[in-house]
């Protein structure tokens, strides 16, 4: 099969599709691949060493999206619609649900999308999705205290407080991946960390495993009243809901951003979902944040980018198992692996995953109201 593996356009995207080994990999297998030249640059992969490992270097974006399969990052950008052609396979985190004229782009192209963020294994989690969900979660509290300062437009509140100064009050929203991993970072900073959640499990053993360490924090149920009391009180607030394929619920209404201190933030972790305020939208990573009602928002939907090389090697080394598969034969690589199949996005001009056809359904109905 032809595989290739673009160049990402994305604004501050530079993070790789497939390693200089999982090329080698690859080609062993009988493939051809082409490489966007520079497209591993940011990361440390040379055009040589691409070349070396068995890739074709490709001159223009053209002779590498004519492959049969292609393996990125983010979503195809509007830029990159005109390179679209039917019958080919396109593997890499997509997000369509936010981006009706993304959709639109697919479904006229008669792609196929495979989303990294629905593939599923046999427990049921989302393991393409996963590694990148824990590097966000460890950024969004560095992202916090950036968003707190007084350069951006914060109160000046340190996250991790000094001598007898306490530390910021942080509420994670979620106890995932996402948020498990802000919570720990931001507890063991010196924040004071509470944790919403309604996954009790996940919720409980979280607090059991930092206090632990030394580093108590309160883990609590969602109800209304509660959320809008801890985000009222609190310095920063994380959000890190998601549900794989779909919409984040927006738990957080304008009016009560708008009744935040002046100075607060929010890191609006899943904003590439459509983020759970009502007063999120997109920023990107040369201008990560605004302010809206008072408050300083980061809502970058690119995090892990921030952190290139080691982004690149953990995706990779997920992705790539499942790119094999994929290059030995879309068809059956579907209909043996239900968890692969659950990943597909469109197909042949029509919408393929429930969770996106719903989204889909909720926003022409919005639209005719």
């Amino acid at each position: 099969m032809r595989i290739g593996v673009p160049r990402e356009t994305k604004d501050g995207e530079r993070r790789v599709g497939v390693t200089v080994d999982g090329v080698r990999a690859l080609v062993a297998d009988g493939h051809t691949v082409t490489v966007d030249s520079g497209a591993g640059a940011a990361v440390g992969f040379s055009d040589d060493a691409y070349r070396d490992a068995g890739a074709h270097i490709a001159a223009t974006a053209e002779a590498v999206w004519a492959s049969d399969l292609v393996v990125k990052v983010k979503e195809v950008q509007p830029g990159e619609y005109g390179l679209l052609h039917p019958g080919s396979t396109i593997f890499g985190f997509h997000q369509i649900n936010r981006d009706p004229a993304l959709l639109d782009a697919l479904l006229r192209a008669r792609v196929a999308v495979v989303g990294y963020e629905t593939v599923r294994d046999a427990e049921g989690r989302v393991p393409l999705l996963a590694p990148m969900s824990r590097i966000a979660g460890r950024l969004a509290p560095l992202a916090g205290a950036d968003a707190l300062s007084t350069a951006r437009g914060g109160s000046g509140v340190l996250l991790s407080g000094v001598d007898d100064v306490p530390g910021a009050r942080v509420v994670v929203i979620g106890a995932g991946n996402v948020g498990g991993e802000a919570a720990r970072i931001a507890a063991r900073m010196g924040a004071q960390v509470t944790v919403l959640s309604r996954g009790e499990a996940r919720r409980a053993a979280l607090v059991v495993s930092l206090a632990a360490e030394g580093h108590p924090i309160r883990g609590l149920g969602v109800d209304e009243a509660a959320l809008a009391a801890h985000v009222r009180a609190a310095d920063l607030v994380i959000g890190a809901v998601l549900e794989p394929g779909k919409l984040s619920p927006k738990l957080l209404s304008r009016a009560l951003v708008s009744s935040m201190r002046p100075g607060s933030a929010i890191v609006d972790v899943g904003i590439d979902q459509g983020g759970i305020a009502e007063t999120s939208r997109m920023t990107k990573i040369t201008e990560p944040t605004y302010v809206e009602c008072g408050v300083v928002h980061y809502a970058v939907p690119n995090m892990p980018s921030l952190v290139a090389r080691t982004a690149t090697l953990a995706l990779a080394a997920a992705t790539l198992p499942f790119a094999r598969r994929l290059a030995a034969g879309i068809d059956t690589a579907l209909a043996a692996d239900p968890g692969l199949m659950a990943g597909l996005m469109v197909r042949d001009g029509d919408i393929v995953h429930a969770g996106l056809a719903a989204d889909a359904r909720r926003r022409a109905a919005q639209a005719a109201a």
